[in-house]
């Protein structure tokens, strides 16, 4: 028997609450762009693995670092004066039934595959400069991969909390980012940079929203024509927000650290889209939980998932694992207002075994805990029953980190 534990978790939810902070990091922020990556890694080591030995190996790809570089910008251009730099770490194996793998050769193909893919106006192969510390893997870890069963045993002692569902604060943020990294919205606006930055903070029902987004400078030929484009930007944004009729009142605001008649010293310019460029630099971690958003309100674990084996290491199956569940108790079991589920392992023992399974419900008025509980058991066991299958769609990369 799992050892479930389910109980009433007093107070309002979140979007009852009278203040809401939400957060929302594009795929060209320094922080998603190494997620992002290092998930690439990882999903491409596992393949390789399992071309050569038929299973996923050991290896932790989630340490990851980008430095910003130096550009020069100017009003119609600009140009890369120095390279960003990506170190990827941390283990892997390299070797295994005296066959090698070319562990750092995949690593970079994949990361220069993902700037390809992503970041329109990053040349992979001279704007970026790779570093590669990537490690073999301890024996005892690499153990872990070698003993017999259909499901591994937990690599790490950790814990990780999910929950369901989004506020219309947290869809609102994460939707308005992903329509301004959307493919239509960049055909129309091929001048707007992929380092996207939303943060919203609500107000019992009137929500602000700042965003960050820069003008590629060879698209601008003067300030007037920025803030011209700028206008335009603005106004398409309040028409995507205008369809959002959760709130009385959405006020938008862009790029707020324009000043007029500054010229280059007043504007968001980027030659790159990033502002890896020469202003941030990037760290695995560092971006947004992976239901898409940081959001302030809710309880939010210590590991970062990205780049970690998608097999044995709970600080990504769980991560991901428990707000499946969480999505799956809201949907399934009546009565329910809003629903946290906390995973806990321990290292040594079955992925499918966690040490607890914790959830907290905040139901609706009249719905008893005892009327819920049975379903919400069923719900996460069954869902725990099943994570060799979830672990498969892990490996090909099905859940997007950030």
């Amino acid at each position: 028997m799992r050892n479930i534990i389910v109980e009433n978790l007093n107070g309002l939810p979140v979007f009852e609450h009278r203040v809401e902070i939400v957060e929302r990091k594009g795929k060209g922020h320094p922080d998603s762009i190494c997620d992002s990556i290092m998930e690439r890694i990882s999903v491409a080591l596992s393949e390789e693995y399992r071309q050569k030995f038929g299973k996923v190996l050991h290896h932790n790809i989630d340490k990851g670092l980008l430095v910003a570089g130096q550009v020069e910008r100017k009003f119609g251009g600009g140009y890369v004066k120095k390279p960003m730099k990506l170190y990827i770490g941390d283990r892997a194996t390299f070797e295994a039934e005296g066959i090698k793998i070319p562990v750092e050769e995949i690593a970079i193909q994949a990361a220069k595959g993902w700037i390809k893919d992503n970041l329109r106006f990053v040349d992979s192969e001279n704007d970026l400069r790779y570093f590669s510390e990537l490690s073999p893997s301890s024996e005892e870890l690499s153990g872990i991969f070698l003993r017999s069963g259909a499901l591994l045993r937990a690599n790490d002692t950790s814990a990780a909390v999910g929950y369901a569902p989004l506020t219309k604060t947290e869809l609102i943020v994460l939707r308005t980012e992903k329509y301004l990294n959307s493919s239509d919205f960049k055909e129309r606006f091929p001048e707007t940079g992929e380092d996207v930055k939303v943060m919203g903070y609500r107000v019992g029902k009137e929500l602000n929203l700042t965003v960050a987004m820069p003008l590629i400078s060879k698209f601008i030929n003067s300030e007037d024509d920025y803030f011209a484009k700028k206008d335009e930007i603005i106004e398409d944004i309040g028409n995507f927000l205008s369809d959002f009729d959760a709130m009385e009142k959405i006020d938008v605001e862009l790029n707020t650290l324009d000043v007029r008649g500054k010229g280059l010293g007043g504007t968001y310019l980027s030659v790159l889209g990033t502002s890896a460029e020469d202003a941030d630099s990037g760290e695995v971690g560092r971006g947004n939980r992976i239901n898409g958003v940081i959001s302030l309100n809710r309880p939010m674990g210590t590991e970062a998932a990205a780049g970690k084996n998608p097999v044995s290491h709970v600080g990504k199956i769980y991560n991901f694992l428990t707000h499946k569940i969480a999505d799956e108790i809201y949907t399934n079991v009546t009565g329910i207002k809003e629903v946290y589920v906390w995973l806990c392992s321990q290292i040594g023992s079955p992925i499918d075994e966690p040490k607890v399974a914790s959830v907290q419900v905040v139901l609706k008025k009249g719905v008893s805990l005892e009327s819920v509980s049975d379903g919400i058991k069923e719900v996460t066991d069954r869902e725990l029953s099943r994570i060799g299958e979830f672990c498969e769609e892990l490996i090909e990369g099905k859940y997007p980190v950030c």
